[in-house]
């Protein structure tokens, strides 16, 4: 997706806590992005990201919470405690921490849209994956609620992306998610999806078709 935008000539923030991956991004696009490393779990992390790339680039226009892990497929009485506590602190506090220090900015500004990513599973259950399903249904409810406390011109939405193969799903399907679109092929369709999003669009719960 940042490579995506970028080539759309949006002016790109982003963080991971792959600084390797972060250094590979500042040498294949040029301009004025911004890429950083912060854990999304650790709030403190996130509020001194969020300070630093609206000092470069400013308040998002769209803000794309996309960071999430999946728990090893298992029963759920059988998921570790520390397991299960480490996808909530990502999939749903991360997302909390992202907004508490974004949000500011962008109801200051008085535009701006949220995207949180929820999943199909955010929407519906699957055996041996609860612990994802719950915190991406519960970013459906969060978002919902969100929606209804924000000002005019600020939007959030939950957003199904669909089925991508990426590594984490290849934790659960194996080579069965080589089916699916590559996310190459997913942000051709995803990156304009997303630009043409609105105040109109606040409070739904959207997919990429």
């Amino acid at each position: 997706m940042a490579e995506g935008f970028a080539a759309r000539d949006w002016t790109v923030a982003g963080c991971g806590r792959s600084e390797e991956a972060l250094e590979r991004l500042r040498q294949e696009l040029s301009g004025s992005h911004f890429f950083a490393a912060a854990d999304v779990s650790r709030d403190a992390e996130v509020g001194e990201w969020c300070v630093r790339a609206e000092e470069m680039v400013g308040a998002p226009d769209l803000l794309l919470n996309n960071a999430a892990i999946i728990n090893r497929p298992a029963p759920l009485w059988e998921v570790p405690a520390g397991e299960f506590s480490e996808v909530v602190d990502i999939n749903i506090k991360g997302v909390v921490n992202v907004l508490r220090h974004a949000l500011p900015g962008m109801m200051k500004a008085g535009r701006g849209v949220a995207v949180n990513f929820s999943s199909g599973w955010g929407r519906s259950g699957a055996a041996e994956v609860a612990p994802y399903c719950a915190t991406k249904w519960a970013i459906e409810g969060l978002t919902q609620a969100l929606a209804a406390e924000l000002p005019p011109g600020v939007a959030a939405v939950a957003l199904n992306p669909g089925v991508i193969d990426t590594d984490m799903l290849r934790r659960c399907w194996g080579e069965g998610a080589a089916s699916c679109s590559s996310p190459r092929e997913w942000v051709r369709r995803a990156v304009p999806f997303l630009e043409r999003l609105g105040p109109g669009d606040n409070g739904k719960p959207l997919t990429v078709s």
